[in-house]
């Protein structure tokens, strides 16, 4: 069964979630990695993302047959054959010592924005998580990953906030509470990374 099937609230949104699913897979055809930020739930959310890109989610992804020889080739077989193929993703919530140190030197609404520019590359995707699509250190963050040529992708409520006018693709899920805006981004991502994953591993 399909994520409209299921939630039959996001058939408007099928045409933006396919888009943001086309973005991610060109992006690690490029050799792009995916960048995040929000916060609150929406930190948790980044995380989660991560997760599921980073190791196997619905399918398995073993390791190409030459990397598991090298790693044979050191002794290490098993290794080789429990470790997983990733897509590259990076929560940008999760650098407590640097978010804190830049709040309290620089400026907080800052805090992601400054990990994109140490990061991000033109070949890179930002995916940014506001359920109000207003929270300023985010939209700061979009901004930044403009100026460096990235692709850039927002997961908001119904309003769609400041977001919707600085991100290049913004899913706009039909909620305006938060919790409710919440439970409708989960399913919403998680068939994002499940398009990104089948297009790389279901062979």
């Amino acid at each position: 069964m399909t994520l409209y099937e299921r939630y039959t609230c996001l058939k408007p949104k099928k045409e933006q979630i396919e888009q943001a699913v086309n973005i991610l897979i060109a992006s690690y055809k490029n050799g792009g990695m995916l960048l995040l930020c929000g916060n609150g739930g929406s930190a948790a959310d980044c995380s989660h993302i991560t997760g599921e890109l980073m190791k196997g989610f619905l399918l398995k992804r073993p390791l190409e047959e030459e990397l598991i020889k090298r790693f044979t080739d050191f002794g290490e077989r098993e290794m080789g054959e429990k470790l997983q193929g990733s897509l590259p993703a990076i929560s940008l919530v999760e650098n407590n010592a640097l978010i804190s140190a830049f709040s309290n030197d620089v400026e907080p609404d800052y805090i992601f924005a400054q990990q994109v520019i140490g990061l991000g590359k033109k070949e890179d995707v930002l995916f940014a998580v506001s359920t109000s699509g207003n929270a300023v250190n985010v939209c700061k963050a979009v901004t930044a990953a403009r100026v460096i040529g990235m692709k850039t992708i927002a997961l908001t409520g119904r309003q769609g906030g400041k977001l919707a006018e600085c991100a290049e693709l913004v899913i706009q899920v039909p909620e305006e509470e938060t919790w409710k805006v919440q439970e409708l981004h989960l399913p919403v991502y998680h068939w994002i990374c499940a398009c990104v994953e089948q297009y790389f591993w279901d062979h």
